[in-house]
């Protein structure tokens, strides 16, 4: 009877060493060994097995991490206040680094956005911000990425959320938007115009080489008003329209 606590105590230590030495990692994830506080190497995926006390692991994932940037305080090159928030993708290429490169890579990648996204935009205009937003989210992913590349962390894409701008300044640009229509608008009636005229013109010269087109066109127009207009209306006849008819008669008498 005096063996059982010892036999109860032996294997309660072997499932306490067998459940301190063993680790299973996903697909997606590594683990950064440090046996007795130096590095080792990355392991997994898989069974891991590990010396109890003296091994200690890093979990590190290596999937897409999707990193929501606050929205920070901009003063444009053109002295526009606003708040810009933004959006950065990043992964963790190589485990180790990560770990031993830098304290906390996620707290530091967020850190080098949010500083990377104030001094960016503050060196360009509020239209430039507005109307080429892929090319500054390129310039952003290319500085972000060089700066955390030797902590072993890939910025695949950064985007600019959304851009608040000041409501003295919303009105401002629905004016010179409005502005902008109005002036369209105008240009395209400008050049309805021109069209119509240059149209006038070629019909005028065709009936000054032609006289009987303005004759027949006279006829049609009422012909046109006769058939819209029930009433009794009277026409005066230039005499250039039946000149042609009254010389034709003359010719035929003599």
């Amino acid at each position: 009877m005096s063996m059982l606590p010892v036999v109860a105590f032996v294997v309660v230590f072997l499932i306490f060493i067998i459940s301190a030495s063993l680790r299973v990692l996903n697909e997606y994830e590594r683990g950064v060994i440090f046996r007795l506080g130096r590095c080792i190497g990355v392991k997994g995926p898989g069974l891991i097995i590990l010396i109890p006390i003296v091994d200690k692991m890093v979990r590190v994932s290596l999937r897409t991490v999707v990193l929501d940037v606050p929205p920070q305080d901009i003063i444009t090159r053109d002295n526009v206040s606003m708040q810009v928030n933004a959006v950065v993708y990043f992964r963790v290429l190589n485990p180790e680094h990560a770990v031993l490169d830098v304290e906390n890579f996620m707290f530091a990648t967020s850190q080098i956005s949010q500083t990377t996204l104030r001094s960016v935009l503050g060196q360009i205009e509020l239209d430039e911000l507005l109307s080429q937003r892929d090319k500054i989210n390129d310039e952003l992913q290319q500085i972000i990425d060089r700066q955390t590349d030797p902590w072993g962390i890939k910025v695949s894409l950064v985007e600019i959320k959304h851009v608040d701008l000041p409501q003295e300044m919303k009105r401002a640009r629905a004016r010179q938007a409005e502005a902008e229509r109005e002036r369209r608008a105008t240009i395209i009636a400008a050049e309805g115009e021109r069209q119509a005229a240059d149209q006038l013109t070629a019909a005028a010269a065709i009936i000054a080489q032609h006289p009987q087109a303005l004759q027949l066109r006279y006829l049609q127009t009422l012909v046109e008003i006769s058939a819209e207009n029930n009433s009794v209306t009277i026409f005066p006849i230039p005499i250039d329209l039946i000149s042609t008819f009254i010389e034709s008669r003359k010719e035929q008498k003599s």
